[in-house]
């Protein structure tokens, strides 16, 4: 019996001695030391340069003083970056902010992410947004319908999805590319649900024009080269106003992608990233990226956000889209736009 005791002590000794810096049961002020101590963050993301994500950042490092070193890159780039480094051995980044299809992504192909440590401040999320083992959600990114205000009169402005397929937009619109992965093909692949299959069928046969470039499509649609875009980031038309734009969110609502804070496996600074998706999920956080009419994942930053941004940051959702339908819905869009 006294071995059998001295064995079991020297099992939880052992396991102490392997449990991450960042502990479960730590003292949030020893979790702040810890992180300040690090004094270093690695943070992977798809914010394209953001202006919302930037302040964050910037607030995260004058409040702590710790530095962050951020990689910005499209959703393939990343997850190719994560895959090779951590099949190297090489464990470089803390931190991802990625679609929450790319987390199920990286959980089914493999353990490049750890369990999720306590996070205080996510017991603010917003239903129906919720906390997993492995991720946080950080905000949502939904998509709407972008007009030009003198080329699309206030009776022809399209207050539905369906509205879309009337032919006088035949050759008219233009969209983020739907076959490949990305914002056309996660709004292609939420309304094939939600709208049916012969919304789609029928969009199609209005010969949308693709584009990759979502950043400036929606100052094409401000130059007057199309009259609508029909796969708009609500934030990234923000700063567009004064310009002839108007963004309308559809009476059935916008379809979304929701993007998730993980830790990255043996992550070289756990502290300063447990510190950092603290920092993201508070309140002055959540109100640049409100604001930046990106849908907040915190009630009370969505309510005090500004006039203009009070919509966006509130809107009625549709989805979110499923990693599992992904290689169906690629493959229908394709043979849909050929």
């Amino acid at each position: 019996m006294l071995k059998t005791i001295k064995a079991l002590a020297l099992i939880a000794l052992f396991a102490a001695t392997t449990v991450p810096a960042s502990a479960q049961d730590a003292s949030w002020d020893d979790v702040v030391a810890a992180a300040k101590k690090e004094g270093k963050l690695v943070l992977y993301n798809m914010s394209a340069g953001a202006p919302y994500f930037q302040a964050v950042v910037k607030s995260f490092e004058q409040k702590y003083g710790i530095s962050v070193d951020s990689l910005d890159l499209r959703a393939s780039e990343l997850v190719e970056r994560i895959r090779t480094e951590q099949s190297a051995g090489r464990f470089l980044g803390d931190t991802e902010i990625v679609s929450t299809t790319m987390i199920e992504e990286q959980l089914k192909n493999g353990d490049f992410i750890q369990k999720l440590p306590q996070i205080p401040n996510a017991a603010n999320i917003r239903p129906p947004f919720k906390v997993t083992d492995y991720s946080a959600p950080a905000y949502v990114q939904p998509m709407g319908i972008l007009i030009n205000t003198r080329l699309v009169k206030d009776a022809d402005i399209p207050t539905s999805w369906n509205d879309l397929t009337d032919p006088k937009w035949k050759g008219k619109l233009l969209s983020d590319d739907m076959r490949p992965l990305g914002s056309g093909n996660t709004l292609f692949a939420i309304l094939q649900k939600t709208m049916g299959a012969e919304f789609n069928e029928k969009l199609a046969e209005q010969k949308p024009v693709f584009s990759r470039d979502i950043r400036n499509d929606a100052r094409r649609i401000a130059r007057g080269e199309y009259p609508v875009y029909i796969t708009q980031v609500f934030a990234l038309a923000s700063d567009l106003k004064g310009l002839p734009v108007k963004v309308v969110i559809p009476k059935e609502g916008a379809p979304y992608a929701q993007m998730d804070m993980a830790m990255l496996k043996s992550a070289p600074h756990p502290n300063a990233a447990r510190l950092f998706m603290q920092h993201f999920l508070s309140v002055d956080s959540q109100l640049a990226y409100a604001n930046g009419w990106m849908l907040p994942v915190v009630q009370a930053a969505a309510d005090k956000a500004d006039a203009d941004a009070k919509p966006f940051a509130n809107a009625k959702l549709i989805g979110p889209a499923q990693l599992s339908e992904r290689p169906g819905m690629m493959a229908l869009a394709r043979k849909l736009y050929p």
